[in-house]
């Protein structure tokens, strides 16, 4: 079972016995009754209450008139988790009407979240605490993945096989309401199954859809905000129209003209206002559009150039990727680097469809999908750690004295995981500590410590010190109780006292759409460490 999409959420599932069967739900409750009778659908719109994903200049310049204000009472997570959990709910619904109820009870379910790429560490994190606490799992039945990898899989799965080669780069844009995450893969085998690697690291930015709503409710307010008869539902009665109508079936064509209904309002030449209809012409619309799709062509050159390959196509999905507009304006923009643009089928449920896929090949070794070899890390990540201080090379200002060491030392980064390096799913990475405690009781508990990540977009590499450049990604607290006593060992310092020597490794995997850290001590794995992210 799998859910996506941070604007419009879509439901799809399927068995394992059966995995070629795949089912998107279309079927949602009845705002009255509550039935399945209503109004059918391939997506439903998602609670969107901003989970610290970050920000843009399209989103400070258009700032959501419709999210939650500070006031409403609840924190976000509590409306995720709440939201979730209905989503689970009508998912066994539905699932109550298509299958036998004896094969429901004995079959257990697996869910299979998707995020944007763009999320912070943290923001992905909390997704998964939220489906966690909505009962769509724990530990390995839950399963989280990134929304444009979903979308490779079942865009390139799509494809005509004899136009994919082993070399070939793809640039996917996911374009979809709230988020525009770019990915790009390059082809390394074509049998047993397709496998791709990334190319390079993600990007992407909050310049989906829902922004041309945000300029058409600031173009409104502006041009209607003194007359008497402006108010909440004849806003809501334009917002309609050009949701439906105008943004769906726009062009380009600067001569097109759009009746939006604004009834009450009073006739007014200088506003275009006639009969309670606004006349919009395509210039105009064409002027709504443009930061949002010169916000989106930007991102696909930067990721192109990323890729420092040759790059064949583009490939979008996503509600927003069905624009012909949007289409044609990136089709210009590359086509003078020999870049196809193709649309995917089903861009719209491309994403859910994908996350499917993933989940069944995660149960099912006979199911054959995309596969993706590694992903291109899209920041680095380290510790910190001492040093051996040199007079010739390092900070004088950042030396300390060790009594242990019995001279000065300095802090440096760490860095585990570099920015632009490949990730595989079963190629953990190590981190290792040697701690020194003075020996005055039993060894400590616990041990705390910070992985923290550098962005690098001066591409600078990353820094040697934890400087400004250098920001807290998770904290990590690391049970070392676990570990037997007996095998922790007393070592004498340079100032004569007795230590405790705590030498161990946490070991960090890193999947599509989430992290996991365990402690290992002397080769065995003490399981999972306790991470919060900051």
């Amino acid at each position: 079972m799998d859910t996506s999409g941070t604007t419009y959420s879509g439901l799809a599932w399927a068995q394992t016995r059966k995995p070629e069967t795949q089912s998107t739900v279309i079927q949602w409750p009845d705002a009255t009754s509550g039935g399945l009778e209503g109004a059918t659908s391939d997506k439903v719109p998602t609670l969107d209450p901003e989970l610290s994903r970050g920000t843009s200049e399209l989103a400070m310049q258009y700032p959501d008139p419709n999210a939650a204000p500070p006031a409403y009472g609840r924190e976000p997570e509590e409306l995720v988790k709440d939201y979730l959990t209905a989503l689970r709910v009508h998912a066994e619904r539905i699932l109550r009407h298509k299958l036998p109820a004896t094969a429901l009870a004995s079959t257990p379910l697996e869910f299979v979240l998707t995020v944007p790429a763009v999320w912070s560490d943290g923001a992905q994190a909390s997704t998964r605490r939220c489906a966690e606490k909505a009962g769509m799992g724990t530990g390995s039945s839950l399963h989280i993945i990134t929304e444009p990898e979903a979308a490779a899989m079942y865009a390139l799965d799509a494809m005509d096989p004899h136009n994919i080669q082993v070399g070939d780069t793809f640039v996917l844009c996911d374009a979809g309401g709230g988020t525009v995450d770019l990915i790009s893969y390059k082809v390394s085998a074509l049998k047993p199954s397709l496998r791709i690697t990334e190319a390079a690291p993600g990007s992407g930015s909050l310049c989906g859809s829902t922004f041309l709503n945000r300029i058409f409710h600031k173009f409104l307010e502006e041009k209607f905000s003194d007359d008497p008869n402006w108010d909440d539902d004849v806003l809501e009665e334009a917002m309609k129209r050009f949701e439906v109508t105008v943004k769906r079936s726009f062009s380009g064509n600067v001569d097109d003209e759009y009746q939006i209904p604004v009834p009450g309002l009073r006739d007014s030449v200088r506003r275009g206002v006639r009969r309670g209809r606004l006349r919009l012409t395509g210039s105009m619309v064409n002027a709504i559009f443009e930061p949002v799709v010169r916000e989106i062509i930007t991102l696909v050159h930067g990721q192109i150039e990323a890729t420092e390959a040759d790059v064949k196509a583009v490939l979008m999905v996503g509600g927003f990727s069905q624009s012909v507009y949007l289409r044609d304006r990136i089709r210009q923009a590359v086509a003078s680097q020999g870049v196809e643009v193709m649309q995917s089928p089903n861009g719209w449920t491309a994403i859910v469809r994908g996350a499917l896929m993933r989940g069944l090949t995660s149960t099912n070794c006979n199911f054959t999908a995309v596969k993706i070899s590694g992903r291109s890390a899209r920041k680095s990540y380290g510790t910190e750690l001492q040093y051996s201080f040199n007079e010739a090379t390092d900070d004088v200002g950042r030396r300390t004295w060790s009594d242990f060491e019995g001279r000065w030392m300095i802090h440096k980064m760490q860095w585990f995981i570099e920015k632009g390096v490949i990730v595989e799913e079963n190629k953990p990475k190590r981190f290792n500590y040697a701690c020194h405690y003075l020996a005055r009781g039993p060894p400590p508990p616990a041990i705390n410590d910070t992985v923290w990540m550098c962005a690098d977009n001066e591409h600078l590499g990353p820094s040697t010190y934890n400087d400004a450049r250098v920001r807290q990604l998770v904290r990590v607290g690391a049970d070392i109780s676990r570990i037997p006593p007996n095998k922790i060992p007393k070592v004498h310092g340079a100032d004569g006292r007795l230590y405790w020597e705590i030498d161990f490794s946490i070991e960090v995997t890193c999947y599509s759409g989430y992290t996991t850290y365990e402690l290992i001590h002397d080769n065995v794995n003490y399981g999972p460490v306790a991470s919060e992210y900051v």
